[in-house]
């Protein structure tokens, strides 16, 4: 490999980018924590003012902090940003344009997965969306043409080598795209960042992978991290189900979010105190309270998703996460026949890694624990294309096969219909809402492995405009997954197992992990468009596919701390937390004119403020004025009515 261009200035890099691209630019840029950001403002800044050299970004997952808000949202997000992500965070200068529908028309930018919600109402972003599942970006890019990919990486103590840490997924995989097109090899341009966890394996690369490596001055902003959400009931009931599907000796994907985190919580919590896990799982009613299968893990699990969070660090960490694999046909069929020898598993332990992914994103926490492995601990862990972790079919079927064993891949949908398709990315309208991402992979991948199974996890109901709404519904203007490839779904009121069944008996089952409040409304529907018999019954346990119920059977629990608000930690402060919670209820309580009316009423009337910290973090100890006086109250009101556990 011939040396490359090291420069310590971005507008260097920019310079000779543009110098070594004649015409349009086709920038291609990593997802989520892999993008330059330095090095991406310098680049937009330069072309929105020439409009000479077209540019188009092809990216994905352009992260953004939390912006102001108002009133009592921008009370509590200022602060928080500015401690949590740094008043040096360089935004996306592109993603404020986006936002504004200002990009100039010789700017196109172009996502295949949306920051979840941020860009609902950017024309600009909705109009340019890929819907690509995500192995099929890599061909997209070079379909495309892209001539250039900008990423941020890590470096070796001595320089020699460079880290694609984080964003493993696509790099290689478009560079072999557009290569196989007959296309020249794309400008490779690195920006150093010497606060991103060095990985090795696959992920590493010599210094001459890349045409320019940049390494731009100090100080360093930090990384961008994912605020961790709080857990609550109906997350926990979800979790804990997910989790009686889990084999021992299996392989484990997940997403991301509360409900993943009340996963791995379930999870762990099944190895380090199977007799809390089950005392949990029969306050839920669940029929697997008792199985002798759900004991803590011996062979432990294999870890195989196209992201690494939060919830795998808990489960290395307790011991769930350690079985391990090779890339040797021959060791894996031994295993699988039980048949392994000696020195088969001295291999296993001595090369062997129990966690595959093709990007990791995730709090402050996770890449300080990324930071501080053992040599040992960070041997185990393997960054792929997101083509080896996401499908079976990239010349290695039958090893991964192997691996792959009792795979259960979870995932998370915002509804699904009675009838077993989900509609995970977008709205009815075509607004995209986040993307399709590698669902439909898994979706498919436990479809093609005779004992995985695929499982969309979702909150039975929501709260918009004022009312509760159910999350199952008769039918739908967007579905993600069809419903000829229905699997699991799973509410916080059980698991309906709906593979290969009737329509008739896909509708009772995903009717009995329905709200109770919407349950008959979708019977009757079903009956009379002919899917039910007039005569069919609903569950018997329905009845109690309740809120009340739910909090009821976990309340215990939450008091003693077995179910915490945080299972994974918590990127606020205790006062924070308190906040969380309030500012949530006083949402969902004034989310309708009459809501916010009568809210408004009783905040008005009721008694004096007793959390003082909390009224001091958002700068209302002393109102001043009405707007403030009535900010004040408000926030005293929803304090009191989220004091308990």
């Amino acid at each position: 490999m011939s040396q490359p261009a090291h420069l310590d200035s971005v507008d260097a890099a920019v310079d000779l980018l543009l110098s070594r691209i004649d015409g349009p630019l086709h920038v291609g840029a990593p997802l989520g924590l892999g993008k330059p950001h330095r090095l991406l403002n310098a680049l937009y800044a330069r072309i929105e003012a020439d409009a000479s050299r077209p540019l188009h970004l092809y990216t994905a997952l352009s992260l953004d902090p939390p912006g102001g808000g108002k009133g009592l949202e921008a009370r509590f997000l200022k602060p928080f940003a500015q401690r949590h992500f740094g008043d040096d965070f360089p935004r996306l200068a592109y993603v404020q344009a986006l936002k504004r529908d200002a990009l100039p028309k010789h700017v196109e930018v172009e996502e295949f997965y949306l920051q979840s919600g941020a860009l609902l109402h950017s024309k600009q972003a909705q109009q340019r969306y890929a819907s690509l599942n995500y192995t099929h970006v890599a061909r997209a890019l070079g379909d495309r043409g892209v001539n250039a990919i900008v990423q941020k990486v890590a470096r070796s103590a001595d320089g020699t080598h460079l880290s694609l840490s984080c964003n493993t997924d696509l790099t290689f995989d478009a560079i072999d795209a557009v290569v196989a097109r007959g296309l020249p090899r794309p400008v490779l341009v690195a920006e150093v960042d010497p606060e991103l966890p060095w990985l090795g394996g696959d992920a590493a690369v010599e210094a001459g992978f890349f045409d320019i490596v940049v390494v731009p001055p100090g100080p360093y902003p930090r990384l961008f991290g994912l605020p961790r959400q709080p857990v609550n009931d109906a997350d926990y009931a979800i979790g804990f189900h997910a989790s009686t599907l889990v084999r021992d000796g299996g392989t484990l994907q997940i997403g991301i979010g509360a409900l993943a985190d009340a996963l791995c919580h379930a999870l762990a919590l099944r190895h380090t105190d199977n007799d809390a896990y089950r005392t949990v799982l029969r306050a839920l009613g669940s029929p697997a309270a008792a199985d002798a299968a759900l004991s803590p893990f011996t062979q432990g699990l294999y870890g195989c998703s196209e992201m690494i969070n939060e919830g795998f660090r808990r489960l290395v960490e307790t011991g769930v996460i350690k079985r391990r694999v090779v890339d040797d046909i021959g060791l894996m069929q031994r295993v699988a026949d039980d048949c392994a020898t000696a020195d088969d598993h001295a291999r296993l332990l001595r090369e062997g890694e129990y966690l595959h992914g093709a990007f990791y994103l995730g709090s402050p926490d996770l890449y300080q624990w990324l930071r501080d492995l053992s040599v040992d601990e960070r041997r185990a862990i393997g960054m792929k294309r997101v083509s080896a972790v996401n499908e079976l079919y990239g010349g290695n079927e039958t090893l991964e096969r192997l691996q792959r064993r009792d795979a259960r891949f979870f995932n998370t949908c915002m509804m699904a219909t009675v009838l077993g398709a989900a509609v995970s990315d977008a709205l009815s309208d075509g607004h995209v809402v986040s993307g399709v991402g590698g669902q439909y992979n898994f979706v498919a991948m436990a479809h093609a492995l005779p004992d995985a199974r695929s499982a969309l996890l979702l909150r039975a109901t929501r709260d918009a405009g004022g009312r509760t709404r159910s999350n199952i519904v008769w039918n739908y203007g967007h579905t993600t997954i069809p419903r000829h490839l229905r699997d699991v779904y799973i509410s916080e009121y059980g698991i309906a197992d709906v593979r290969g069944r009737s329509d008739e008996d896909c509708i009772a089952a995903m009717l009995a992990i329905t709200d109770t409040r919407f349950q008959h409304e979708l019977q009757a529907t079903a009956i009379a468009n002919g899917k039910l018999r007039r005569d069919a019954a609903l569950p018997a346990r329905a009845h109690r596919n309740t809120p009340g119920h739910l909090r009821e059977s976990l309340s215990a629990f939450r008091r003693s701390g077995a179910l915490p608000d945080y299972p994974l930690g918590s990127d606020f402060t205790p006062v924070e937390q308190r906040l969380v919670k309030a500012l949530g209820w006083l949402k969902a309580a004034t989310a309708s004119r009459g809501g916010k009316l009568r809210t408004v009423l009783r905040a008005s009337v009721s008694a004096a403020a007793q959390d003082r910290e909390s009224l001091q973090r958002m700068g209302l100890l002393a109102p001043r004025g009405l707007a403030e006086r009535l900010e004040a109250r408000l926030l005293a009101l929803a304090l009191r009515e989220t004091s308990g556990p």
